[in-house]
């Protein structure tokens, strides 16, 4: 009995232990990018960069607070910027890898320095939806351009999974029934001009860094990845759009919105948040936090400008500038 109560006892505080280490406060970098092209027409000169409302919204609905992150910064600025967060999230969009200080320039910075976090044993997620899954590769091939041309816009698909993908952080704990809704129905929103595919992957030589989870073929029949992981880091990619499911309303686009494609969305919100959850960075004082934070930034009706974002952050120069300085950039 005693033994037992002992081994019980010992449980339970370890149980305890490893509770205490989940940050139940997280917060989320969210990389802004080049002002889309269509917001550019309807704002025109307005602005320098942008988040579509959607990804902030897809993190809030997990649990999770976020804060821009923005282009043009220098190293410093985003190891100051990744110290004090839990998690990065590079959202889709419409912009080139090769312009200056932009959004490519931004997502290898801040790609070499998650990964020297994460090999100092802080547990530092990254994740990348559709041009920030490319971008997660792109990065990765020490930026040579290795995607390929394809036709996959408004094109709802379910995954089709590789025989192995339980074997991986992103599907190990799913529920059942979420897997058996992303394998047999129409629920990833697909809305991309390129592609990574296997033979993409072999061609920078990251066959044996990436763990390919999914496949899809696009509407001329062209295989692409569709979802895959680092193996070493928890750094994720999804070619769909798990956000829109549950957050962006255009018509004519095919973005599901029945129950199981939101069952599904809610699905990634929540893993990718609970992955931030193992981070306990923080900022130095609740007043740099509230600075920092997208809601400081107001939120714009695009819809009924034609966009296909519900509602962007739409950023100035002059937002970006002041923080940049304030942190000796």
């Amino acid at each position: 009995m005693n033994v037992v109560w002992i081994l019980f006892t010992a449980f339970v505080f370890t149980a305890a232990k490893t509770e205490e280490k989940v940050n139940d406060r997280p917060i989320i970098g969210i990389l802004t990018q080049e002002i889309d092209y269509n917001l550019n027409k309807k704002y025109p000169n307005q602005y320098h960069s942008y988040i579509a409302a959607s990804y902030v919204k897809f993190v809030e609905g997990a649990g999770a607070r976020s804060v821009p992150i923005w282009i043009g910064g220098n190293d410093s600025y985003y190891e100051d910027i990744l110290s004090k967060i839990n998690g990065v999230l590079w959202p889709g969009g419409a912009t080139y890898f090769f312009q200056k200080e932009g959004y490519a320039d931004a997502g290898d910075a801040i790609y070499r320095i998650a990964k020297k976090i994460n090999e100092r044993g802080e547990y530092f997620p990254i994740l990348g939806i559709c041009l920030g899954f490319e971008l997660l590769t792109y990065v990765a091939a020490n930026r040579v351009e290795h995607r390929t041309l394809c036709s996959s816009n408004s094109q709802p698909l379910p995954l089709e999974f590789m025989r192995d993908f339980r074997d991986s952080n992103m599907f190990k704990n799913a529920p059942s029934n979420v897997i058996r809704i992303l394998a047999r129905e129409n629920v990833t929103a697909n809305y991309h001009h390129y592609c990574v595919t296997k033979k993409d992957l072999r061609r920078v030589n990251l066959t044996d860094e990436f763990h390919v989870l999914s496949m899809n073929r696009d509407k001329k029949g062209l295989k692409f990845i569709s979802t895959l992981e680092h193996k070493q880091f928890p750094f994720y990619g999804l070619q769909f759009h798990p956000e829109k499911n549950l957050y962006e309303w255009v018509t004519g686009k095919n973005i599901p919105h029945g129950h199981n494609a939101t069952v599904v969305s809610q699905y990634f919100a929540n893993f990718f948040i609970n992955e931030a959850r193992k981070n306990s960075h923080e900022f130095r004082t609740k007043e740099e936090e509230e600075q920092r934070l997208i809601y400081n930034y107001p939120v714009t009706y695009t819809a009924p400008q034609n966009s296909t974002y519900e509602q962007c952050y739409m950023f100035k120069k002059s937002d970006r500038d002041g923080l940049l300085i304030e942190n000796d950039i």
